[in-house]
């Protein structure tokens, strides 16, 4: 099975890097309390922090390298579509060379870190603000997708889980890409 290019604004990968992956957090504070015991509190989640590797190989390797170097540049949040994952709405916050470039062999590293605004303590909590949600036929609740909101983000904001919302959605037929107007069903 050959998989999409991964993709984020205006540049689309020539070949997937080698490596991707992606960093889930919760927040904690921790709360001492007499006789030496402590109290734990759920702060809730933060943004995911997606990080890869990868070479670009051949002759013009050097150039394709400043292409990608010329997005990081452009500043603000992009979409970030890879094969696999779901889609993000992603700032471009770290680009490394991992060696010495040279014309024909450019090693790379970067990071994205996730702009939604669905994350966070918030998240479990409030409703999601860019897109909207509303009563569909005999009692389910349906959100209109906003743009730059993620499955992901639509799941956490309403406190149902990822696989279960895909489950109740056979519509969506990529759930790392969905669109602004689109109708989830919610329950």
């Amino acid at each position: 099975m050959r998989l999409a290019a991964m993709r984020y604004k205006t540049y689309t990968w020539p070949h997937n890097p080698r490596t991707y992956t992606i960093d889930y957090e919760r927040k904690m504070a921790v709360h001492k309390v007499p006789f030496g015991r402590y109290h734990l509190q759920d702060l809730g989640l933060t943004r995911r922090v997606m990080r890869g590797e990868g070479e670009f190989t051949g002759p013009g390797a050097y150039e394709e390298f400043k292409k990608l170097a010329s997005v990081f540049y452009l500043g603000g949040p992009g979409t970030l579509v890879h094969p696999v994952w779901q889609t993000a709405e992603a700032y471009f916050v770290e680009l490394r060379l991992r060696q010495e470039p040279r014309a024909d062999y450019v090693a790379y590293a970067f990071t994205f870190w996730e702009s939604s605004t669905e994350t966070g303590a918030a998240a479990s909590s409030a409703p999601l603000s860019a897109g909207t949600a509303g009563q569909g036929t005999a009692g389910e609740l349906r959100h209109t997708v906003a743009a730059g909101e993620t499955l992901w983000g639509i799941a956490a904001a309403y406190g149902v889980g990822l696989d279960e919302l895909i489950r109740r959605n056979p519509q969506i037929k990529d759930p790392s890409l969905i669109h602004p107007g689109e109708e989830v069903r919610i329950w």
